[in-house]
This record gives structure tokens, sequence and C-alpha cells, in this order.
């Protein structure tokens, strides 16, 4: 059994796994974004591997529905469940913050294997991967200010090192189930935002490359 959330937008749907982070797809419907979640789980599995888990779901279980916005119709998930206010403990914290570890090493080692031209979307749209890269990342800046860490702009490996081994510590610690900064972010929905950030690139520049 493998629990799901849905965000339902007024057009799209996002169906995201409540205990694996960034495992979260996206459709015009309940069916369609369930069916699509269950479609990336061997290439979720890749991510879980590289963070020495064991990845083995089972159907999906529908266990809270979350209304979503503009947001998630363009295709980011934005609505914080309530599942997400329960207390992480010691042992969920260092296994959440593996995962958003193995996405970042996955993604970094993708990126350097691509060409800096990838093929374009169907509409000719689409970042090439210093575009892509450069965006990742500085929207993973804005994220860290979600809870408590803040850097500013930098363009190099060591302040991004930096700025990651800081969220990392953030979201390796236990937490009550509240925003860790506020007005911020819990971390359970913190380390998804992230894992499901760098993970859908991930993916996208896989699929693109020419």
């Amino acid at each position: 059994m493998t629990n799901v959330y849905l965000e339902i937008g007024p057009k799209k749907v996002f169906a995201c796994s409540a205990e694996w982070p960034g495992w979260c797809r996206i459709g015009k419907s309940e069916e369609a974004a369930l069916e699509a979640l269950m479609l990336y789980a061997p290439r979720y599995r890749t991510v879980a591997e590289r963070a020495g888990l064991v990845f083995e779901p089972g159907d999906p279980v529908v266990v809270e529905r979350v209304a979503g916005g503009t947001t998630t119709d363009f295709g980011a998930i934005e609505a914080v469940p309530e599942l997400d206010s329960v207390p992480v403990g010691e042992e969920e914290a260092r296994r959440a913050t593996a995962l958003l570890r193995a996405a970042w090493e996955l993604f970094g080692e993708t990126a350097a294997d691509s060409p800096q031209e990838l093929r374009k979307g169907p509409r000719g749209g689409g970042r090439d991967r210093d575009k892509m890269v450069g965006h990742v990342v500085e929207a993973e800046r804005a994220y860290a200010r979600k809870i408590g860490v803040r850097h500013k702009p930098f363009h190099d490996a060591g302040g991004l090192a930096a700025m990651r081994a800081e969220i990392a510590e953030v979201l390796s610690r236990p937490s009550d189930g509240g925003p860790l900064r506020p007005g911020g972010w819990p971390a359970r929905y913190a380390v998804r935002r992230m894992a499901w950030h760098v993970i859908d690139h991930l993916w996208e520049m896989q699929d693109r490359r020419l």
C-alpha cells in the first residue's frame, strides 16, 4: 500500500506520495494523476536506491485531498496537506534528507553527462541544460528561506554546497510538524517540495537529451 494525497487544482491534479519525498506526478484527473505516479515508480526507485533505501510501493491509497490553485495547474505543487502537520521523528527526518541528497546527486550527475542544448518540447519550449540548472538552484535558494536558510546569490559550486549542507542540517532534525520559521513551511512539506522540484527537472533533462 502506498499512501497518497491529491492536490486538486481547477484543471490539473497532483498525486503525491505521503512517505516518499519527491514522488509526485500530475494529470488532468485524479485517475490520470494516480496512473502517472505509478508509471514513474521505476524511475523513483533509482532515487530511493541511491539513498540506500528499499523501494517496494504497493497500490496507491488516497489518504487526503487538498485544494490546489493556479500554481497546481501551471505544474507545481503548492498546497500543504494536513498530514504534513504531524511531528517528524529522527528516523523519518534522516530518511527524508537522504532522499533529498540522492536527488541532488543524480541531478548533478545527469547535468554533467548532458549536452548544453536539449531537445525542445512539443511546442518548441524548455530550458537548455545550464538554464535548467540555474533555475533549480535559484528555486532552491528561495525554498530555503521557507525553512530559515538564507543565502545571497552565488555562482560557484562552493556556495551551492554550503547552502545544501545547511538545508540538509535543518531538515535532518526532528520537528513538531509546525512551520520551521514564521510564515514558512513544515519540514515534511519542505523536503517534498525541494525533492520534487529537483527530481522533476532530473527526469525532464533525461527525457530531453538530444
